[in-house]
């Protein structure tokens, strides 16, 4: 098993990831979400100088915010700062586009972003288009030092519902999962990306499978509905279930056992009596990073386990090996309220428990 974190691009991040490559991280996910941080690629550059192992990449971008080109450009540039420890993660933009009051990019154009992004890094002239143009592009300048192509670059798709589950396991090098933690999630998710690793003829077992969730550990018998654990864990509790909700095109493809209670999260950030030229700022405001006291009805023990490794230090490793009999190849853990206590305190209870790094 791996282990990443993911956080807010920043420009103090680096430090942070410097930090988890000595606690034993293998993977660092910055998110590209322009209206709550800093530009991703500037963070990535700079974690990239600050660090010489673990492995870089957006968690995740998404079509909408950049062009495919662009966002090739960019990727293959901080591929040339840490050569092939670079990865590429495209997803809808559910977070980017929702802080804008702007829907999500459909899921053909996050596979299009995906398939010319791919060809573009892998040196190809391949077609480009915006609207109804149509042109072949290519790397002009690919030997030139500024970028880095010849280190591959994978491309791991971000994924929650039946249909982008399906696309990721046609297309993607690796998928990118929020929240599945609890068995019926995991083996949701990953039945979808098995559909369509199956359609497309590919051996599912070569799609890379990760897991972004929230960690908190708790003492023996201690309550996981209180105060303490809904503001360590919460708000990505709330996220992550809001995503399933909203990916669902049909209730009935979620889990029978988590249904009723993922369901309940679709209008955790709908405000209808707002000014829908506003109601968005309202909304998103310390999204996943404080607790919202409207969501405290919707954040139950049951939905905790369910979306996050949450517990004693027994229950978080019964949790992950659960997720590694699965299929899952790496966990990786977003800190809410204090990023370097979180990253110690995984590293102690979770990272040296494993002997792997």
């Amino acid at each position: 098993m791996d282990f990443g974190f993911s956080f807010m691009a920043t420009p103090e991040v680096y430090k942070e990831a410097a930090l988890a490559e000595r606690l034993g991280f293998t993977h660092a996910w910055l998110y590209d979400t322009q209206m709550l941080g800093a530009d991703v690629y500037v963070a990535l550059a700079l974690a990239a100088a600050h660090t010489r192992k673990i492995k870089l990449g957006p968690g995740v971008t998404n079509p909408s915010s950049r062009i495919s080109p662009v966002t090739a450009c960019a990727i293959a540039t901080i591929n040339a700062i840490a050569p092939g420890r670079v990865i590429l993660g495209i997803g809808t933009g559910n977070t980017a586009r929702r802080t804008l009051g702007m829907p999500a990019a459909r899921v053909a154009e996050m596979r299009d972003h995906i398939e010319v992004c791919r060809g573009l890094l892998s040196g190809k002239t391949v077609p480009y288009h915006e609207g109804e143009r149509y042109r072949q592009v290519k790397f002009l300048n690919p030997k030139s030092g500024w970028i880095n192509l010849k280190d591959k670059i994978p491309i791991y798709a971000a994924a929650s519902g039946v249909k982008s589950l399906e696309m990721a396991g046609e297309v993607a090098d690796g998928v990118i999962l929020f929240g599945a933690v609890g068995p019926s999630l995991v083996e949701f998710v990953m039945s979808k990306v098995r559909a369509g690793a199956a359609r497309a003829r590919r051996n599912p077992k070569r799609i890379y499978a990760l897991v972004m969730t929230a960690f908190h550990l708790t003492a023996p018998g201690e309550k996981l509905e209180s105060p303490a654990v809904r503001r360590a864990v919460g708000p990505f509790v709330a996220s992550s279930s809001n995503i399933f909700a909203l990916a669902a095109r049909d209730p009935a493809e979620l889990p029978d056992d988590l249904r009723a209670d993922l369901m309940t999260f679709r209008d955790a950030y709908r405000a209808p009596d707002e000014p829908v030229e506003t109601r968005h700022l309202k909304l998103y405001s310390g999204y996943l990073t404080s607790f919202k006291k409207e969501h405290e009805r919707l954040v139950t023990e049951k939905m905790i386990r369910a979306t996050t490794l949450t517990g004693t230090p027994d229950e978080v490793a019964e949790a992950i090996g659960r997720m590694e009999r699965a299929g899952i190849n790496q966990v990786v853990v977003q800190p809410v309220t204090d990023v370097r206590q979180t990253l110690e305190t995984f590293s102690r209870h979770v990272i040296r428990r494993t002997g792997r790094r």
